[in-house]
């Protein structure tokens, strides 16, 4: 009986050992350990915006590529200790609440409704809604000459529509699936223009098949703060701030947006303050 009651009570102490292995610890720093042993981060991007971010045969490229790996890199981690994951919008809130990502870039707007469920480091970005034109079509040159014109209009985004509504009453919206379908439509005049982020605009003029074909109208219709999006009171969110101001300070940030953006007459504004948010 004794024999028993012992190894009974080692068996017990070794399923509790093994039970708080395998829960781990509260780890708000970011990382955990890839199956080769070694530390890594999870990151959450988008795979389908070329220019910010897109998963491509080669791996994966965009504005918002180059900043979470500037980032990671003053975290700690390597390239190739960094985990990629898709964050649709619909579920990054989520993605971040459950752990599934240690941060999130993806186009991610900073918005008061937002901040009550996940913290924001940055903005690293101040994006406005434009619009996208034919390079060589000077009629539009400020939002009421889009009265009459052709808007694209995409499935699923308001950004014609809020055009329509405040600007332009008399646009003729073209529906269109998503808004790399317009960019052949406005290529061939099937439609005028292209509304929605100047940054995202910018991407997608800037792929090979399109450079030179476009052009930005420069309206800056909205405000759109990116930021990257942390758990709630997860302390990465200081250390990213500082990882951002450091981007900024010794010129990668600019080269970031150089070539990610650049080809479609992107024009960014200097640089944001990290912690200043333009309404």
């Amino acid at each position: 009986m004794k024999l028993r009651k012992v190894t009974a009570a080692s068996a017990t102490v070794f399923a509790l050992a093994l039970t708080a292995t395998a829960c781990g610890g509260d780890n708000s720093t970011g990382g955990g350990s890839g199956s080769d042993g070694g530390k890594t981060i999870t990151v959450g991007i988008k795979f389908d915006q070329p220019g910010l971010g897109q998963k491509t045969p080669q791996g994966y490229a965009g504005f918002d590529v180059d900043v979470a790996t500037y980032v990671a890199k003053k975290l700690g981690y390597k390239a190739d200790q960094i985990e990629w994951k898709e964050a649709k919008s619909a579920d990054r809130e989520t993605m971040l609440k459950r752990g599934d990502v240690d941060f999130i870039a993806a186009t991610y707007s900073i918005t008061p409704e937002r901040q009550q469920s996940v913290d924001f480091a940055g903005p690293y970005l101040l994006a406005h809604q434009d619009v996208l034109v034919r390079a060589d079509d000077n009629k539009i040159k400020s939002p009421k000459d889009l009265n009459n014109a052709k808007l694209c209009s995409v499935t699923g985004s308001t950004s014609a529509q809020n055009v329509k509504d405040k600007l332009a009453p008399k646009a003729q919206l073209q529906p269109y699936p998503t808004y790399s379908a317009c960019l052949p439509g406005l290529q061939n005049g099937a439609v005028d223009a292209l509304t929605t982020d100047d940054s995202i605009l910018a991407g997608y003029a800037a792929q090979s098949q399109f450079k030179g074909k476009f052009k930005l109208g420069g309206f800056k219709l909205t405000n759109e703060n990116y930021g990257i999006g942390v758990k709630k009171g997860s302390d990465l969110k200081d250390k990213i701030n500082k990882a951002l101001e450091a981007m900024v300070a010794d010129g990668a940030w600019q080269k970031a947006v150089d070539k990610n953006l650049g080809p479609a007459n992107y024009k960014n504004e200097p640089a944001p303050k990290i912690g200043e948010i333009k309404s």
